[in-house]
């Protein structure tokens, strides 16, 4: 095995409903996952015997714990590999956004080992493991615009898949995504259906009013978690949807938060303007499925 340096992509999601409480403790879930090529860099290196994780984030475990070294042993036990590998994570994608950075790094761990120690298993083949991990996990094997259902690890690709500018803002503020969904919990009332995600889906997605109907039942339950973030992010979504952003909304649990643009200008307007106001933003891009595709077999 030589040294496999990969991209490991961001998320947000278009819109996330909370439907019950499952029997099995997780949530009964239906959302949209948009990849966007804001990323960070995995490193893996062979190693004799051991899997190990480095990161130059303080808040990334470096331990067991890291969920791309539980992705290293998962692949490792599973196909009966006796070496070891280095996993090098250069962080990018905000801690505690709602962004999907730690399972996109285990995703990235199980598509790259795949291949380093040619195991022949693939997407397809590493889901069953993937959703074992994390229930974002499996996404991260698909990418692009994809229909998230039950605890949003069975996923689908859209025909028509997302083209856009993407606004993405930092709070600098951690969210707990297990305290936002026992919130959640605390108020949810079981539902057998929820409309504004398949309404988005069975329409055409050209044209911006369509994103309107999307919503994020985590966002009231973070807002009250974290209540710093809730005048951020007003004053956030303010700017964004005031340069022309056709949706404009937390990602996941949060604390990040994204504008959908459809041209580059007015999303460089939404970032400068956001700057002005001492925010940390950045203007991202979607990827297709294809485009996502692409990147991993660009990926060394």
């Amino acid at each position: 095995m030589r040294a496999v340096r990969l991209k490991s992509y961001a998320k947000v999601n278009l819109g996330l409903e909370v439907l019950a409480l499952r029997d099995d403790g997780y949530h009964e879930l239906r959302t949209l996952f948009q990849t966007i090529d804001l990323h960070d860099d995995v490193v893996l290196r062979p190693r004799p015997r051991d899997v190990t994780v480095r990161c130059d984030h303080p808040l990334v475990p470096a331990d067991g714990t890291n969920l791309a070294a539980r992705a290293a042993e998962a692949l490792r036990a599973y196909a009966r590999v006796s070496g070891g590998v280095e996993i090098e994570i250069r962080k990018r994608i905000p801690v505690g956004g709602g962004l999907g950075g730690g399972s996109s790094n285990a995703a990235a761990v199980l598509l790259g080992l795949d291949r380093a120690w040619k195991t022949g298993l693939g997407p397809a083949g590493l889901h069953r493991l993937a959703r074992r991990l994390g229930a974002d996990v499996p996404y991260f094997l698909l990418g692009g615009t994809a229909l998230g259902l039950s605890r949003g690890d069975e996923v689908y690709p859209l025909r028509h898949q997302v083209r856009a500018h993407v606004v993405v803002v930092d709070p600098g503020i951690h969210v707990s995504t297990a305290r936002v969904f026992a919130r959640v919990d605390a108020a949810l009332t079981p539902r057998a259906n929820s409309n504004s995600i398949f309404c988005f889906v069975s329409r055409e997605l050209e044209g911006s009013g369509r994103f309107r109907v999307l919503v994020n039942d985590l966002e009231e339950a973070a807002l009250e978690e974290a209540p710093a973030l809730r005048e951020q992010v007003r004053r956030v979504r303010a700017v964004l949807l005031g340069e022309g952003a056709c949706l404009a909304a937390l990602s996941g649990s949060g604390g990040s938060c994204f504008g959908l643009f459809g041209g580059a200008r007015p999303a460089e307007r939404a970032r400068a303007a956001l700057a002005g106001e001492g925010f940390r933003a950045l203007v991202a891009r979607t990827l297709t499925l294809d485009q996502y595709r692409a990147a991993w077999g660009r990926g060394r």
